[in-house]
């Protein structure tokens, strides 16, 4: 699992260098190192491992949802996506299509959510998060049991 957030560095060609404590995990669990990148929304770019990848795409393929919504979900997770391979160094290659996109230069923020790893603009993603801190209430509904 994917937890925290570690920041670093894109450089110059858009390699990314994944932070140690994700590499550790992926060396653990991931060990083909494959990845799909995409995103749902043009605004949060989600970063795969390819086996989790194929496990969602085949929930949502044999789910209940109508045609339309199958193929919406295809056209814009390939729209956004990017498969992708750690070279021998640990570093992901983001294309330059999807750095502008995103806004992905500098310094990114590398958030852990469990299965998968979100890669945003640091500044973006500090001002989301001291933004909106989860509130006493919040976590109540978290905590409560359906």
């Amino acid at each position: 699992m994917f937890r925290g957030n570690c920041p670093t560095r894109l450089d110059e060609k858009g390699r990314l260098k994944v932070p140690a404590d994700f590499k550790h995990e992926i060396d653990e669990t991931y060990a083909n190192g494959q990845f799909y990148l995409t995103s749902f929304d043009g605004k949060v770019i989600k970063l795969y491992p390819m086996n989790v990848w194929e496990a969602l795409e085949k929930q949502v393929e044999n789910g209940s949802a109508e045609y339309d919504e199958k193929e919406k979900f295809k056209d814009v997770t390939s729209y956004y996506g990017q498969k992708l391979e750690l070279d021998a160094q640990g570093r992901l290659t983001v294309a330059e299509r999807l750095r502008n996109k995103f806004g992905l230069t500098g310094e990114v923020a590398v958030i852990g959510k469990l299965e998968h790893i979100e890669i945003r603009p640091m500044e973006e993603f500090v001002k989301q998060v001291e933004g909106n801190p989860l509130t006493p209430k919040d976590l109540n509904d978290l905590m409560r049991k359906s």
